[in-house]
């Protein structure tokens, strides 16, 4: 299968293409190094999996020295003449798009990167597949779309129409969107609403990354809500696993779908919806012990309010993955965060 895969220098970007790669799909990276955390991670990351870094140029198409089958070419979602030349010159079958802004406390700050990286630089890449007769779109949604809703576990069939931060707003939009293409044109479309990522390569504007640097370096650490916060933390090869059997399973039409009683997860287009957690929350509080039981050492917090944007508990039902294909998310947090913190000590020396 040939793929292209957007955000290929972020973290869960980063280890799907080096997945597609190493099972012999033949893929092709799209990403812009922007600098809302350190572009230097994203380009360890890029020569990780075999690239020549040195003398990157908008445009220019790169193999790797490790792949063969995989490429990688500097370049944004909003360049809608790149993205139709790429596709000249490629024939795909799959489009997976992880390239947004993220960040719910960024949002605040800075609005309008958020309309132009995941709505217009969205628009675009669907514009691009409707023309370029794609077999499956594969597309990064988040548990943050379920904003004010405080029923858990949360169902991919609740109601997801309340967002509380204009990034959640953005990948709420991106599924509907998705969903009027499915229905005018036949893509099959597929949003996966992460939960909490983490492990290895992760991102340094994320809680496991600043708690363990602070740790190392004797520094407070913020916790917000005064630590009564919950979330299920998700490690990053059950997510690449899952990522994969979507990838492999275009999204069907749901025959029994009713018009009169609409599930917002399925339609009578080829469209679909999933939660992709690790479905067992994990008090914040527990997850800082996990840490400081690892490195041998407490930390000093400093207990804030709530965030604005922010909520205190997501819980994934993953059962709807789980049904269809078999995902089940294997890796322990304490094992996770272990992971991480030895991947994070060789990387930083």
């Amino acid at each position: 299968m040939k793929i292209f895969v957007t955000g290929t220098a972020g973290f869960i970007g980063f280890h799907l293409a080096l997945a597609l790669a190493k099972r012999g799909d033949s893929v092709v990276g799209l990403d812009n190094l922007n600098e809302y955390y350190d572009a230097n991670l994203k380009i360890s990351r890029l020569k990780f999996a075999g690239f020549e870094c040195e003398n990157l140029a908008a445009g220019k198409k790169i193999i790797s020295q490790n792949f063969p089958n995989l490429a990688f070419i500097k370049g944004d979602l909003c360049d809608k003449t790149l993205l139709m030349e790429i596709f000249k010159n490629e024939k795909f079958d799959c489009i997976v798009n992880l390239a947004a802004q993220a960040g719910v406390r960024y949002s605040l700050e800075n609005p309008e990167i958020y309309a132009q990286s995941n709505i217009i630089g969205f628009l675009n890449l669907l514009e691009i597949a409707r023309a370029s007769e794609i077999k499956n779109f594969v597309f990064a949604s988040s548990s943050s779309v379920y904003g004010l809703n405080e029923k858990l576990p949360f169902r991919e069939s609740d109601s997801a129409n309340h967002q509380i931060s204009l990034y959640a707003a953005s990948k709420k939009s991106n599924e509907m969107m998705a969903h009027v293409y499915a229905h005018l044109f036949g893509i099959p479309m597929t949003g996966l609403r992460f939960f909490t990522v983490y492990g290895p390569w992760g991102r340094s504007d994320m809680a496991l990354f600043k708690f363990v640097k602070a740790a190392l370096n004797g520094e407070k650490i913020d916790v917000f809500n005064n630590g009564e916060m919950a979330r299920d933390f998700t490690y990053i090869d059950d997510i690449i696993n899952g990522m994969m059997m979507v990838i492999d399973n275009p999204a069907r039409k749901n025959a029994a779908w009713d018009a009169k009683n609409p599930a917002p997860d399925t339609s009578s287009a080829p469209f679909r919806i999933y939660n992709i957690g690790n479905s067992k929350p994990v008090n914040l509080m527990e997850y800082i012990e996990a840490i400081e039981e690892n490195l041998g050492k407490k930390i000093e917090k400093n207990f804030l309010p709530m965030q604005p944007g922010d909520v205190a508990a997501t819980w994934a039902d993953t059962s709807a993955l789980k049904r269809d294909f078999g995902y089940t998310p294997t890796t322990d947090v304490r094992q996770g965060v272990a992971n991480f913190i030895d991947w994070y000590k060789k990387y930083y020396a």
